[in-house]
């Protein structure tokens, strides 16, 4: 048997991740370019791309490039998968990352139920869901040709209902295209995982909430709700990214891998 350091080497390989000037995104990043991968950065502003690469680059010594995408535009997904293939020459692993925010000019979104938008709902479908599904049908030939994978982002919300008690008392709210979006983001990986076999392996991680500054009272409770007792830190996402993007997890398709401090578990 090859030894695990072998195993969770990815010299050669390219990876493309959207939403790639995130915080989830550089635990991805940061963990892919460790194993010797290639970068290609996804997002909305292409200075941010840049910045993000170039210090993959400095750190890592990999190369990495940003690529400026609208990943709500129809037609924004095929022309990035032959942009990053005409840079860097191919594509290994598609990382569907990126995810609505609600910042885009769209009312409606993180507002209480009665308030939330059909047109806030569509750009949400059409970042959380419909890209994903475009991506990897463009990436597919090509990452075919390496026996590439897939790893889309879900949500603990895309496999138990909303803890609404959690927001009260704070200006954050839980969309219901949000929690709609990443349900069917689970579903749709384990549709790619049967048709794109045996040549693509597609798996889901489902992050817990991370600690990015809330509210003293949505942190309590959530930590009170939580087996491990604490919100994540991006780091908590690294080996999960390195097992599912490398071949450690060959024999690995079709999964959701919670990385939650056993928030489902209860």
């Amino acid at each position: 048997m090859r030894p695990l350091k072998e195993l969770f080497r990815l010299d050669g390989r390219v990876a493309l991740v959207t939403g790639g000037a995130g915080h989830i995104a550089l635990a991805c990043e940061e963990a892919l370019a460790e194993m010797g991968a290639k970068i290609a950065v996804v997002d909305r502003e292409q200075a941010t791309c840049d910045a993000r690469a170039a210090d993959l680059a400095k750190r890592f010594g990999v190369e990495a490039a940003g690529f400026e995408a609208n990943l709500e535009e129809r037609d924004a997904c095929a022309a990035l998968v032959k942009r990053v293939v005409n840079r860097i020459g191919r594509l290994d692993v598609l990382v569907n990352n990126a995810a609505y925010t609600g910042q885009s000019g769209v009312a409606g979104y993180a507002v209480p139920f009665p308030e939330q938008t059909v047109d806030a709902w569509d750009a949400a479908m059409r970042v959380n869901l419909r890209a994903p599904f475009q991506l990897s049908q463009a990436a597919h030939v090509e990452l075919a040709k390496h026996r590439g994978t897939i790893l889309n982002i879900g949500s603990i919300y895309g496999v138990v209902g909303v803890r609404s008690s959690l927001y009260e008392g704070t200006k954050m709210g839980n969309p219901a295209a949000y929690n709609a979006s990443k349900g069917a983001i689970v579903q749709l990986t384990r549709y790619l995982a049967t048709v794109m076999a045996p040549d693509v392996r597609v798996n889901c991680l489902s992050p817990g909430g991370v600690e990015r500054g809330q509210p003293d009272s949505f942190q309590k409770r959530y930590v009170a709700e939580t087996p491990l007792a604490r919100m994540a830190t991006e780091e908590d996402f690294k080996g999960a990214f390195a097992y599912l993007a490398s071949p450690a997890s060959a024999y690995v398709t079709g999964q959701n891998l919670m990385v939650d401090g056993g928030w489902t578990a209860w």
